[in-house]
């Protein structure tokens, strides 16, 4: 089970949360490659962001819907909302929640294959 730290939303109060649990993320094997290059540091959100004003990148902020918007083009919006977490959104039973599962499995390697080619 991966503990990930999880900053509150809210614009006005950055406070620590307490960690959230959750069974699987999903994400790139180059990613992947990338996050244990970057283990032994500490960067925060504010870094990131100036980095990505100062390159001219989508900010920090707004990937979750860009990734979504692109999601949606090469998977169910069902599948789509598991891997982003948006389970308010999902109307499932618990059987379906494991369907939705292998759904994600089978369709998240499309995702990555398209971001591939356009990016």
């Amino acid at each position: 089970m991966f503990a990930l730290g999880i900053r509150s939303s809210a614009a006005t109060t950055w406070a620590y949360e307490a960690p959230k649990k959750c069974k699987w993320i999903y994400f790139s094997l180059e990613t992947l490659g990338l996050l244990n290059k970057l283990a032994p540091k500490h960067i925060n959100r504010h870094q990131v962001t100036r980095y990505a004003k100062r390159h001219g990148l989508v900010l920090p902020k707004y990937m979750r819907k860009v990734s979504w918007r692109l999601m949606v083009k090469s998977m169910s919006r069902e599948a789509a909302r598991f891997v982003q977490s948006r389970f308010g959104e999902l109307r499932v039973s618990e059987a379906r929640y494991e369907d939705l599962l292998g759904e994600a499995d089978e369709q998240y390697p499309r995702y990555l294959e398209m971001l591939r080619k356009h990016f």
